[in-house]
């Protein structure tokens, strides 16, 4: 029996292995492709701050290196991004053998849902956040104060809270799976709402850039989107038919040794009945 785990957990971690290999390989893949891109992909990102840059600054580089650092920090973020529904599909190919029929039915459309969640939440970033928070950021620059922000500084802020932002539109998803295996509960989430508006008012003052405004703008949807989690986590099947079928394949054994134990005790009566009275 040890034998036989041991074998089986060997197993487990070589498919692992191998899945994590092909989800590092896609990522490389990715990065490849868009490395020839990068200096496009640097002026689409960067241009929520030029736009609301004073006339006469620009971004600056204080090493030689920098740039050409940025442009492959940049490549491997959009190799990611590239390689994430091949990645998210390795992962659900890891666990997909553990799960019933009727849960790898539920869980697989979550991997689509979550990579447009993902997506969603870089562009919510880009489009509407990024802009007033740079321009809150630049209006303090003056005669005597001009913003020059740096490269690298400017990649590893505007990464950061697109990863950031990207995760944080994954609540839906969260909630649905956390409901889905029977960690929580609809009714307990109700319940919970003012404290699921705190958590995510915390998680906004983290994630967002440190003002109030892009902390407003991501706290709202993040609460939004609990509500969309919530809402679809309501409508989830109130039963479970794995377990219930592991009930059954349970219940019909004992249910058998019980028949056995019947049909014994009315065969001794029946003997006591027959047999020679004093």
């Amino acid at each position: 029996m040890d034998k036989l785990a041991e074998n089986t957990f060997i197993g487990h971690l070589l498919e692992l292995r191998r899945r994590v290999l092909f989800a590092v390989i896609a990522v490389f893949a990715g990065f490849m492709a868009s490395y020839p891109f990068s200096k496009a992909i640097y002026t689409i990102l960067a241009a929520p701050l030029i736009e609301v840059l004073p006339k006469g600054s620009h971004l600056i580089y204080t090493s030689l290196p920098e740039v050409f650092l940025t442009y492959v920090q940049l490549s491997l973020l959009s190799g990611f991004v590239l390689a994430l529904p091949i990645v998210l599909y390795q992962f659900w190919a890891f666990i997909a053998p553990g799960l019933y029929e009727h849960e790898r039915k539920a869980f697989f459309p979550l991997i689509f849902a979550s990579v447009f969640l993902f997506v969603g939440g870089m562009l919510f970033a880009y489009f509407i956040v990024f802009p007033n928070a740079f321009r809150f950021f630049v209006s303090f620059s003056g005669n005597d104060i001009t913003a020059m922000p740096k490269v690298d500084s400017y990649l590893s802020l505007i990464v950061k809270f697109s990863l950031a932002f990207g995760l944080a539109f994954q609540i839906p998803i969260l909630i649905v799976v956390l409901v889905r295996i029977g960690v929580l509960q609809v009714a307990t989430l109700r319940r919970s709402r003012r404290y699921a508006f705190l958590i995510c008012a915390i998680a906004s003052a983290v994630l967002s850039p440190p003002d109030v405004l892009s902390m407003v703008m991501l706290l709202i949807p993040m609460y939004m989107l609990f509500e969309v989690g919530l809402f679809f986590a309501a409508r989830l099947p109130a039963s479970r038919p794995g377990v219930e079928a592991a009930a059954d394949d349970i219940a019909e054994p004992s249910q058998h040794v019980a028949d056995e134990m019947d049909a014994a005790e009315e065969s001794f009566r029946d003997k006591d009945e027959d047999g020679p009275k004093s």
